[in-house]
């Protein structure tokens, strides 16, 4: 649906409120009630073409902290919201190792590195994620089915009808800070499925200084790629 020269993509479901997003690539989607017309539909969202602009402006400021990586020494890479430089190294590593400040990655496998630092940030993410979730799921009285580290494609993170909660392999490269509030903000989805204010409360209850995380995510998530 093009509304003020902008394409949005419509999805529609079981929920009684529309909301507009702006996704991690730039584009635009708006999750609307399933009994709402498309005119219904077009009628919303040209009432909210100055807040769908504005947050389009707001991206595309965030995004000037994008950084183009190359596989080679010297090359900086993010890990818990601190940029360290990579080694290349003679030995047969097959994998990549961080040590002593540095990532350490073969020169026999730089062709698979991409693939290699995925790996590397799916582990580390994963040795986290479970006593970070046991903190805060008890301090929200909620219980995931199952908790997965995976490509989320423009989410950091996500939570399904099945109450499970899935993150993205690129939080690994966020700072703890930023992690808690990734975890807090899925698990709160599990008692409120919309960003609704009783959902922003339950947020609030656990960490009332959101705010900051959900700006370093605005000003640094281009920065979180590979």
């Amino acid at each position: 649906m093009i509304v003020s020269g902008v394409d949005i993509t419509i999805h529609k479901s079981k929920r009684k409120t529309l909301s507009i997003f702006i996704e991690r690539n730039g584009s635009v989607s708006a999750r609307v009630p399933e009994t709402l017309t498309d005119e219904d539909i077009l009628e919303v969202l040209k009432s909210k073409e100055y807040q769908i602009h504005k947050n389009l402006a707001d991206w595309v400021q965030s995004n000037t902290s994008q950084v183009y990586r190359e596989y080679v020494s010297g090359q900086s890479f993010l890990y818990l919201g601190r940029n360290y430089r990579l080694k290349l190294v003679d030995e047969n590593l097959g994998e990549v190792i961080f040590k002593k400040g540095y990532f350490l990655l073969s020169k026999n496998d730089v062709s698979k590195a991409k693939e290699l630092f995925i790996e590397f940030y799916k582990g580390k993410l994963k040795e986290k994620l479970p006593l970070l979730v046991k903190k805060y799921q008890e301090q929200l009285a909620v219980n995931p089915k199952e908790v997965k580290v995976m490509e989320l494609q423009n989410r950091w993170a996500s939570c399904t009808s099945k109450r499970n909660v899935n993150f993205h392999w690129k939080c690994a490269m966020a700072p703890i800070n930023v992690l808690n509030y990734i975890v807090v903000h899925e698990l709160a989805h599990l008692i409120h499925l919309n960003h609704t204010k009783e959902f922003w409360n339950e947020v609030d209850k656990i960490l009332p200084n959101y705010d900051k995380q959900i700006s370093w995510l605005k000003i640094n998530g281009a920065g979180m790629d590979l």
